[in-house]
């Protein structure tokens, strides 16, 4: 049986979906743009600013679900401009030092909000 996620450490879901879902030992994460979960505000500052709060907010659903940074096994990364991944890989690789997950990187036109950046996350739950 799925189980919804849901924590107020992360921003609360703008929509019909879930902050993550649980199924059969594997969490699905959706994705997170750069909202502040305090203010549910964007945060300000580059794509650095925003990538280190996507990945805490990750972060804060992951651990909800009792799993962790550690543990996810893929990311999909979506960028604005793609001329900003080595900012965005410089924060990632901060957060995902052991054992990487496995990533798909891609640019897109436009992101919820117009972030520059969301990522979402399939871990071991």
């Amino acid at each position: 049986m799925k189980q919804p996620i849901a924590t107020e450490k992360a921003p609360k879901a703008i929509g019909p979906y879930s902050q993550a879902i649980s199924h059969g030992g594997t969490v699905y994460v959706s994705g997170q743009i750069p909202l502040d979960p305090a203010t549910g505000q964007i945060v300000d500052g580059d794509i650095a600013a925003q990538t280190e709060r996507v990945l805490e907010n990750l972060k804060a659903v992951l651990e909800a679900s009792g799993s962790s940074l550690s543990q996810v096994l893929k990311t999909t990364v979506f960028l604005k401009n793609l001329a900003d991944f080595p900012k965005m890989n410089e924060v990632y690789g901060r957060y995902f030092i052991e054992t990487p997950p496995a990533r798909s990187t891609v640019e897109v036109v436009r992101l919820p909000r117009d972030v520059q950046v969301e990522i979402d996350c399939i871990a071991i739950g």
